[in-house]
């Protein structure tokens, strides 16, 4: 049995369990699982490790992405160890551990055929990253190559962020892409919305919620109801999820 699996905390409702129980349904992939498995520390993720032999992959999610690392033995260079944060783990049978980032490729590739499919250059327009997390790490580093210039958005003011509050109408007017990063809006607090000036979008706005459940968020909601186009998390998803199975069985 190859075992897989989801860690974090909590764990109310994951994509990913019926993502890949229904891949490995679907394509015949024989003596496989894959399961939740919350941990609200990571302190007691070798514990996990170690109680389960046949696990050979794991993805991470919030609030791990981060507190994991100290927790592996090396991070590929091309993902988790430029963007410091990590959300896929393959275990080698020697028993090693190496952390990966596919919210990056996900991301990047999603956010690439929205634009292409509207016909837009990314050097000729920047963005604000809402939130200051694992995502958001994965996120700014896709837009740097990518060629996006962004600033980023904390609940506090600081050298590296602006806070919400300080978002301007001159803001808005030049960062017309506005990716929120953060968990808020997620299912079952799907009232949240992230405390932008949605009175302030309009037509030129393009919103993008890494948030996936509901499909439409209060944030894409309310930027539609503006004008603004809107893009929810599933695509990502879908993309990250076959990159992290191309890790697991490199």
């Amino acid at each position: 049995m190859r075992r897989y699996g989801l860690i974090g905390y909590p764990l109310t409702h994951s994509f990913s369990q019926k993502y890949f129980t229904e891949k490995f349904e679907k394509e015949g992939i024989p003596d496989s699982r894959y399961d939740l498995f919350e941990l609200p520390d990571p302190t007691a993720f070798p514990q996990l490790i170690a109680s389960i032999p046949d696990l050979v992959g794991l993805n991470v999610t919030i609030p791990h992405k981060q507190a994991i690392i100290p927790y592996l033995d090396e991070l590929d260079p091309a993902s988790a160890g430029r963007i410091g944060a990590v959300n896929t783990i393959r275990i080698l049978p020697d028993g090693r551990k190496i952390g990966y980032n596919t919210d990056y490729y996900g991301f990047r590739l999603s956010l690439e055929e929205w634009f292409n499919s509207l016909e837009i250059v990314p050097e000729t327009i920047q963005a604000l990253v809402l939130g200051n997390g694992g995502a958001a790490k994965a996120v700014t580093t896709a837009l740097t190559d990518l060629h996006i210039r962004y600033r980023l958005i904390s609940r506090q003011q600081s050298a590296d962020a602006l806070a919400y509050e300080a978002i301007s109408p001159e803001i808005l007017e030049e960062y017309r892409l506005i990716v929120n990063t953060s968990p808020v809006g997620t299912y079952p607090n799907t009232e949240a919305s992230p405390a932008i000036p949605y009175g302030m979008l309009t037509h030129r706005h393009l919103l993008y919620d890494l948030v996936y459940n509901p499909a439409e968020t209060r944030f894409l909601q309310q930027g539609r109801e503006h004008g603004a186009t809107t893009h929810n998390g599933l695509p990502m998803l879908h993309l990250q999820a076959e990159k992290a199975w191309e890790i697991w069985n490199l």
